[in-house]
Formats: structure tokens, C-alpha cells, sequence
């Protein structure tokens, strides 16, 4: 049973990917990026705008979603989907697409000649830090597909163990405060199985309260009751996050866990009140973002490599960046699409 909500947020978290990883062009947190073309702090307020929520709201989904997959399949059923749906990809990706990225990386700040085969034999054998932007072996952008399939198969024993009708009428009684405060326990998470900030303990916490708390029509009614309020502290939260970033240069671990949260909540509460109806976007996510997930970025860091530096203004570089990349991988997905389609229409007449 596919919720309409659940797949117009994911394809709008998936498009939302492409103006913060352009935005990381340039970043000031120090980290780097495949492409760096230097420093911004406005940029970089945006993205702190945007991150604390992004990939919770794509693992809080999952969790959702899970929920009603389960109802519908048998959890073998389940374990084969995720293998060939997560684990798959992630291979083929690993391999083919992440290199892409790293060969940019190299030629842009090595000023590497060589191609791309060659590249591909040092990629797979020099290990540095995970990621990527120094040209070395990395699973980039892939990694939120490993995660979400270790997720889905670490979850499944506390998924038997505790079926989630057992927990359903215990769920619809948690009064909305307790509800606000469970970014304590996704909070205190964060700091379990943390990868350069990418933390498996805290998503695994946020797939679980998808499957058990936010699935449940009942809870997220009682959320809808308190919409005006949960907009206005996300609104409250972002202004005061561009401060803290934009003057004063906080990112807190607790803040960004706080802000993050109540931005989730938020965001399904308009999701299921505002968005919760098919469209044509609706039926595009369904059938395109997750090829755009797996597309974006090595389509966006050869976006990057043409454009940084090519234009006159760091906004016109940005715009170039965004919307070539956006524009590129849409139409190499649709056409990738129908190279699959005819393929299969043809063995079957075979």
C-alpha cells in the first residue's frame, strides 16, 4: 500500500540533493568535496539549513515504507527485495559510478592526465579516508543505500520480536511532547557506529521510529492537530541555525539532532495534510528517484569540473552547476529507462 505523502517527500528530498551538493563546491566546514572552488559562508548556511533533516527524513520514510511492505510480503520476500534493490546497486555503483567521481577529483586538484581505466585500478587500491575527495576508494554518495540495507536486515529480528500491532495501541497514546523529545534518543545514537558523521546507530534509531511511531495514521493525526506550531518551531529553528552558523559558526551535535527532528515532523505533517495526493511529480518519484539518487553526483562533479571557475560570478557557477546537473541526470534516467523498456519488450517477443 503506497502512501502518496511518502513518495512525493522522498522524490522531493532526492531533488533537494542536487542544490546542496552544489552548494558543497563551496563549502567552509574544512572537509573538502571532489570539487572545491572555495570558501563560502552563504552557501554553507544552507547547506547547515538543510542537513540536519535531509537524510532523516529519507531514513523516517524508509522505515514507513517498510511497514507497509511488511504487510504485503513475507520477510524472505522482503530480504530478496532489499538484496536486489540496495545490495545490488550499491555494487554496480561502488564500481562503476563512484570512480567517476574520484577521476574528477583527481584531475582537479592532482591535475591527473590519465584515463579513466587507469584510474579505476588506483581507485580500488589505495585506501585513505572514505572519502573520495582525494581520488581514493570510496562508496560516495552510495553509502545512504549500504546503510539502509544493513538497516533493513539489522531491524528485521526486533521487527518479529516485537510485532508492531503489539505496539500500536502503546504508539497512538504517546502525547506529542514525548513525541518532540525521542531527538534525545536519536541524539544519543548519533555517537553509535559513526562513520565521518554518517552514523548507522542513528538512522537505525529513525528507521524503527518510521516502522513503529510514524506509520501509525492515529499518531500522525494527533501531529496534525499541533501543524501551526511544529511549522513555526521549524521555522523558529532554521533562523536561528543561519545564525548560529552564518555568525558565530555552531553546528552542534545536540542543536543540529533537535532542529533536525522537529524539521521531520514537520515535514510529514505537510506531507500527509498538504501532499498527500497523487500527481504527476508523485508518479516521476515512484518511477525515477531512486535512479536520480544513484545519478546525481558523478553527473553533478563533471558539472563541476566544466563550470567552477568558467563564469564570471560564484552565482552563475552555482546555477550552471545545479541546473545542468539536475537537467542531465533527468534525461539520463528517461533514457535510460527506455533503453531498459525496449530491451525487455524485445526478449519477450523472442
Amino acid at each position: 500500500m503506497r502512501k502518496p505523502f511518502v513518495d512525493n517527500l522522498r522524490g522531493m528530498a532526492v531533488l533537494l540533493l542536487f542544490p546542496v551538493h552544489t552548494f558543497m563546491v563551496w563549502n567552509d566546514f574544512g572537509s573538502g568535496f571532489y570539487i572545491w572552488a572555495g570558501a563560502d559562508r552563504r552557501l554553507s548556511t544552507c547547506i547547515v539549513l538543510i542537513n540536519p533533516w535531509l537524510m532523516p527524513l529519507l531514513f523516517v520514510l524508509a522505515g514507513i515504507s517498510a511497514r507497509y511492505a511488511l504487510q504485503t510480503r513475507t520477510v524472505k520476500a522482503f530480504v530478496v527485495q532489499r538484496t536486489r534493490r540496495l545490495l545490488l546497486p550499491f555494487i554496480v555503483g561502488t564500481t562503476v559510478l563512484a570512480p567517476l567521481q574520484t577521476w574528477y577529483a583527481r584531475r582537479y586538484f592532482d591535475h591527473y592526465e590519465g584515463g579513466i581505466r587507469a584510474h579505476w585500478s588506483w581507485f580500488f587500491t589505495h585506501l585513505t579516508d572514505l572519502s573520495g575527495y582525494d581520488g581514493a576508494f570510496t562508496p560516495g554518495h552510495l553509502w545512504f543505500i549500504l546503510f539502509l540495507f544493513l538497516i533493513s536486515l539489522a531491524a528485521l529480528p526486533v521487527l518479529q520480536a516485537i510485532p508492531y500491532e503489539k505496539c500500536s495501541e502503546f504508539a497512538q497514546k504517546i502525547p506529542v511532547p514525548a513525541i518532540l523529545l525521542l531527538f534525545i534518543p536519536v541524539w544519543l545514537m548519533y555517537h553509535l557506529g559513526n562513520f565521518n558523521g554518517f552514523s548507522i546507530g542513528k538512522y537505525f534509531t529513525l528507521y524503527l521510529i518510521g516502522y513503529y511511531l510514524l506509520s501509525n495514521d492515529t499518531v500522525t493525526e494527533k501531529l496534525e492537530q499541533h501543524k501551526n506550531r511544529l511549522i513555526w518551531l521549524w521555522g523558529i529553528g532554521t533562523a536561528v541555525s543561519a545564525v548560529l552558523y552564518g555568525r558565530f559558526s555552531y553546528y552542534g551535535d545536540v542543536w543540529v539532532n533537535l532542529t533536525g527532528w522537529i524539521s521531520v515532523l514537520a515535514l510529514l505533517v505537510l506531507g500527509k495534510t498538504v501532499w498527500n495526493r497523487r500527481s504527476g511529480f508523485t508518479v516521476f518519484s515512484e518511477k525515477c528517484s531512486y535512479q536520480i539518487y544513484l545519478l546525481h553526483l558523478p553527473i553533478l562533479v563533471a558539472a563541476a569540473y566544466h563550470a567552477a571557475g568558467r563564469f564570471h560570478s560564484v552565482m552563475a557557477q552555482v546555477l550552471a552547476i545545479w541546473m545542468g546537473s539536475l537537467v542531465l541526470t533527468v534525461s539520463a534516467c528517461l533514457l535510460l529507462k527506455r533503453i531498459f523498456a525496449a530491451a525487455a519488450s524485445r526478449s519477450r517477443r523472442v
